[in-house]
């Protein structure tokens, strides 16, 4: 048995992130840990995990306990291993040769294709990067998993697999698993903890049903604090009226009561609080509009990879104002080459079979945010690419998450939920009417999707969407294009697709 036990654990920044955290996380029990960008879950993990310390409170571990912690980034030292060197370096130096097997059983359980286990990680996509962190960290027969933001860079087929191997392989020791993708969590967690300054919460299930019991709860809390405020003004009028009667009777009785129902007055106050909301910066976005119909019309086209390969072939295809597109599709079959394509067409480079409006402004981010300059400072970047003047840049970027005092930082210092909140912001700054968001997604926050949704569907964007996140494509997309025995067809759902990756791997 196994176990992994927080007393009055908690975590001060420049604010408190969160405070008197205490329970238990025993074997069998699989957690999903829910908190916005920056709000302490890497460094919840890693406290776990015995790799470092919170702020006030402990954490124990029961005696012996293994944990296996996967963190988000590759170690740059790795880069240039195979995925095998790199999962067989997980083991003791005296164990490699002769329990090199150990590896191979690992990688045969995330069906790692042959071909890719001697190819260098700097060779691999994000996704086989993220199943090689994971792979390293399994080989070890942990006792214990914690995953931060396992489901990053993996296409819809690796995420569903990842799913499988939690709830079959995983099934039996303590998992804590922070992400923000919502399907994922509901498909793999049993409880819910989410972090906050005040009162964190922790419920025995998944998140969709944690979320609505967490929602319930704030409602009370604030139907709570309106009646508390309304005491309280109450009591004020009530010591104000008695002041002035006591001062003028020359009543000391009057004047201690009014004393007294002043200090109620704030005491009630001082412990009415608003409901907790999460912050992710402040995403917004607009559409500066267009008269076209037809923002892009497309026929006969073809999507090739880089070295010239053909992947898919588009017949005939229109893209009208206001559609919001899913591409679907296998990993490697050309979304991203296809997003692309579109992205050169619509700044003006003549490519074949596509015809795109005078009136698109297009708005482009790709999975990195790679269009973002590592070498500049944040507010160099805002008020040089978008001419927004300082004081309106500094405004931007501290209603975006960014105070004043941070923004002279390298971009290239910023974590993955950093850098998507900036290029998020410059995405508004361009002032598009046409989006192409290649899984803009990752690394954003549960309530930085919502908004983001959200901001899409009130503005009437047009967009294209490439994304692995089943809920935000659920909510977003209104037409579905797959890319399919290398042809794109429109089709009326996504869940058939959906529903094949899933029995694919089952």
């Amino acid at each position: 048995m196994g176990s992994i036990s927080l007393r009055n654990a908690g975590l001060v920044a420049s604010d408190t992130l969160f405070s008197n955290l205490n329970f238990v996380i025993g074997d069998g029990d699989r957690v999903g840990l829910v908190a916005g960008n920056g709000r302490g879950k890497t460094t919840l993990l890693r406290a776990m995990a015995g790799n470092g310390e919170l702020s006030q409170g402990d954490v124990v571990r029961s005696r012996g306990l293994q944990v296996g912690y996967v963190e988000q980034d590759m170690p740059a030292a790795s880069m240039g291993l195979t995925l095998h060197e790199m999962v067989l370096a997980a083991l003791p130096a005296a164990e490699r040769e002769s329990d090199s097997w150990r590896v191979d059983v690992v990688l045969d359980e995330f069906e790692t294709p042959e071909g890719l286990r001697r190819r260098p990680l700097n060779q691999l996509s994000g996704g086989w990067q993220r199943i090689a962190l994971i792979a390293q960290c399994w080989v070890l027969q942990p006792d214990a998993l914690l995953l931060d933001e396992p489901t990053n860079h993996l296409d819809l087929g690796k995420l569903v697999q990842l799913e499988n191997w939690i709830n079959t392989a995983a099934r039996n020791i303590p998992v804590v698993i922070a992400s923000h993708d919502r399907q994922f969590l509901d498909a793999t967690t049993t409880r819910t903890l989410f972090l906050r300054p005040e009162g964190s919460q922790f419920y025995a299930m998944a998140y969709s049903k944690a979320r609505l019991a967490l929602a319930e709860l704030d409602e009370a809390a604030e139907v709570k604090r309106e009646r508390d405020l309304k005491e309280v003004s109450k009591l004020r009028k009530q010591t104000a009226k008695l002041t002035n009667i006591g001062i003028n009777s020359g009543s000391d009785l009057l004047v201690v009561k009014s004393k007294y129902l002043r200090e109620r007055a704030e005491k009630i106050e001082s412990a009415a609080q608003a409901a907790h909301k999460e912050r992710s910066g402040d995403i917004r976005l607009g559409n500066s509009g267009a008269q076209a119909r037809v923002m892009v019309a497309l026929e006969n086209v073809i999507v090739s990879a880089p070295n010239g390969e053909k992947l898919f072939a588009i017949g005939k295809l229109h893209i009208f104002q206001g559609d919001r597109l899913v591409i679907l599709g296998r990993n490697g079959t050309g979304k991203s080459q296809f997003m692309g394509l579109m992205h050169r067409a619509m700044r003006g480079q003549e490519t074949a079979g596509v015809r795109v409006s005078p009136q698109v402004v297009p708005g482009y981010i790709d999975q990195a945010m790679s269009f973002l300059p590592d070498k500049s400072t944040l507010l160099g970047y805002i008020t040089g690419q978008f001419d927004a003047g300082d004081q309106r840049s500094v405004s931007l970027l501290a209603a975006a998450g960014f105070p004043p005092e941070k923004q002279d930082r390298p971009i290239g210092e910023l974590s993955f939920g950093q850098r998507a909140r900036l290029g998020l912001l410059a995405l508004r700054l361009q002032t598009p009417n046409f989006y192409l968001l290649d899984e803009p997604t990752n690394h954003v926050d549960i309530a930085g999707q919502e908004r983001l949704e959200s901001e899409i569907l009130a503005h009437g964007a047009t967009c294209i969407l490439v994304s692995h996140d089943r809920s935000f494509v659920r909510g977003l997309g209104d037409r579905f294009l797959l890319i399919e025995k290398k042809k794109l067809i429109e089709v009326d759902t996504p869940e058939p697709f959906f529903t094949e990756m899933a029995q694919s791997l089952s």
